[in-house]
């Protein structure tokens, strides 16, 4: 029987269910739409209390999950490639978080 694999840093993510964009919700129970400012969860079961807050907001927010996430020095940063992709946004074209932010 394999051990559990150790719980691994974390943030709550979802979709915003009116806009569709990528939020996050930061420490304060409230959502961004800036990874850096979301809440870094070490603990896992915090981490399972934030994310059950975070889907009873069923008018607020859709497909809230646990993504992996690490310490940046700007706060939580992505480690796959999938929240990196979902932390830019789209890229067919310069719209949306591509025109805010400079490093897209």
């Amino acid at each position: 029987m394999m051990a559990p694999r150790p719980f691994t840093p974390k943030v709550v993510t979802a979709n915003a269910l009116i806009e569709g964009d990528v939020i996050y919700l930061t420490a304060d129970g409230c959502w961004s739409r800036r990874l850096s400012q979301a809440e870094l969860l070490t603990d896992e079961a915090r981490a399972e209390a934030r994310l059950a807050l975070a889907q009873a907001q069923a008018g607020r927010v859709v497909g809230a999950y646990l993504a992996e996430a690490k310490a940046g020095p700007d706060g939580p940063a992505p480690v796959h490639f999938r929240e990196e992709f979902r932390r830019t946004g789209p890229s067919n074209y310069p719209h949306g978080k591509q025109v805010e932010q400079k490093n897209v």
